[in-house]
């Protein structure tokens, strides 16, 4: 059954009442097939309550009942540049009109050619070969397997037998990689987690470094020697089996964005350097400028051995991410056909032009859009607006790297104790935000902004105040008498 436009006629007169009726109608089996048939992931289909985004403009999403919603979340942090940009959606088109998917394996495309060129020129230091694949997971789990066969083939090549028996990985406490087999191992959030267990590898873990809820008897002035330390140790320790260390520089975003001590990508780095011990880091949530800078190791000066890309690459339009590994690692690869030293892995849509086309379309805007001269302000402009959460007696704390922001609600702010899981407490502030026009979604009781890079000040006002507001409304039914 084709749609029924809900929009005003091309003449600028109003749908009639029949015709309204008809929307509405159009509406209603539209949040019935979303509910009955569409099997949302991370979403309890026993009480979903169905959101139909039917198009969408800049900053803004707009239902099927023609409500528009600002969109604080990015489509789930992808989108960069706000919804239906012309100079994507060109870019698309005129890319559909000439192959719309080649494979990777064994050929190449121009577009995506031009794409792993851009990247190699935009990646810090020799990160000069990019590996495509579809999303974050699969350039996480591409990673996995990249590190293991490089050390077997290191192995090979300087006769260092010893080398192939570096098939573990170390990872932090609570991380979390993405949802494959492999990154799903790698992660460590145990309601995500758990039931898959049988069928997971087991890494090593360290301590999560969270700078919120320390260690006992750590001083914040301290935390960074503490994990330094220990991460240092476990390096140290495990070097001989240790494949690789597997990160998010700076800031554990689906851990609910909890911020490392300053200087802690460093010296991870450096010990891995001594014990010759691979870093990959995740920047799947946090790569293009979503920390201030285009990836967040360039705060620290790090160049990590493997680079993993998602998310934003294509600005939020189209499903593509990358590992980008340094150019040692590629040249282990290489040998004669016979030797079958070729990186054995490899997926469908890899690659894909359209893609591609989208990604490089959305890598032009930074410098046409003016996106570095604009971001301090508008980072700026988000510290503030969150500002006076710091008196509201359920908030623990607000934390900010860039555009990504993460608001743990506490029962007791002294204690940092936090509220009861079956309260749902950040579910009730997004819900109070929705009917204010705002679209977010929380972790847990960690309610998380991460607006696109395009939004106006004027729209980050109405993002902080809508969330100031609902979560007053939140504390005030929690107090005592209420």
């Amino acid at each position: 059954m084709p749609p029924i436009s809900t929009h005003e006629s091309p003449n600028g007169s109003f749908p009639s009442a029949s015709a309204a009726t008809d929307a509405e109608s159009q509406s209603a089996r539209l949040v019935h097939a979303d509910r009955v048939h569409h099997w949302h992931g991370f979403t309890q289909m026993a009480d979903y309550e169905s959101l139909v985004i039917e198009r969408a403009e800049g900053n803004w999403l707009i239902d099927s009942a023609s409500r528009r919603l600002l969109d604080g979340v990015s489509s789930l942090w992808c989108n960069v540049h706000g919804h239906h940009r012309p100079e994507i959606d060109r870019a698309i088109i005129e890319q559909l009109g000439r192959v719309a998917h080649v494979t990777s394996i064994g050929m190449g495309c121009d577009t995506t050619a031009c794409l792993a060129e851009r990247l190699a020129g935009l990646t810090p230091g020799d990160l000069d070969h990019v590996f495509f694949s579809s999303d974050g997971s699969s350039a996480v789990e591409a990673a996995i397997k990249m590190a293991i066969q490089y050390w077997h083939s290191v192995a090979r090549q300087s006769g260092r037998p010893e080398l192939a028996t570096k098939t573990r990985y170390l990872a932090f406490g609570s991380a979390y990689h993405g949802d494959t087999t492999g990154a799903v191992s790698l992660g460590d959030i145990t309601h995500f987690h758990r039931l898959f267990r049988p069928i997971l590898f087991e890494p090593l873990r360290g301590p999560c470094p969270d700078s919120y809820r320390l260690p006992a008897g750590v001083e914040p002035a301290d935390l960074l020697e503490h994990h330094a330390q220990q991460y240092e140790s476990l390096i140290s320790r495990h070097a001989g089996e240790l494949a690789a260390v597997v990160l998010e520089p700076l800031i554990q975003a689906a851990a609910g964005m909890i911020l490392h001590p300053p200087g802690l990508l460093a010296r991870i780095r450096q010990a891995c350097d001594r014990h010759e011990v691979l870093l990959i880091a995740d920047e799947v949530a946090t790569g293009f400028g979503r920390t201030g800078r285009l990836f967040a190791c360039q705060h620290e000066g790090v160049v990590p051995d493997i680079l993993c890309l998602g998310k934003g690459l294509t600005g939020g339009y189209l499903p593509m991410a990358a590992t980008v590994a340094r150019r040692h690692l590629f040249d282990a690869f290489l040998s004669p056909r016979a030797d079958n030293r070729q990186f054995f892995h490899g997926h469908t849509f890899g690659g894909n032009p359209l893609a591609a086309a989208a990604a490089l379309a959305s890598i032009e805007l930074f410098e046409t859009d003016r996106v570095w001269e604009c971001l301090p302000g508008k980072i700026q402009r988000l510290a503030a607006g969150l500002r006076p959460l710091g008196d509201v007696p359920i908030v623990g704390d607000v934390r900010q790297l860039g555009m990504m922001v993460g608001i743990e609600l506490v029962a007791d702010k002294s204690t940092r104790e936090p509220f009861p899981s079956e309260w749902e407490i950040g579910n009730r502030v997004c819900e109070l935000a929705m009917q204010d026009g705002v679209w977010i979604r929380p972790l847990g009781d960690v309610v998380v902004l991460m607006p696109p890079l395009s939004i106006t000040l004027k729209e980050l006002d109405l993002l902080t105040r809508s969330v100031r507001t609902a979560i007053d409304r939140v504390a005030a039914s929690l107090a005592p008498g209420a």
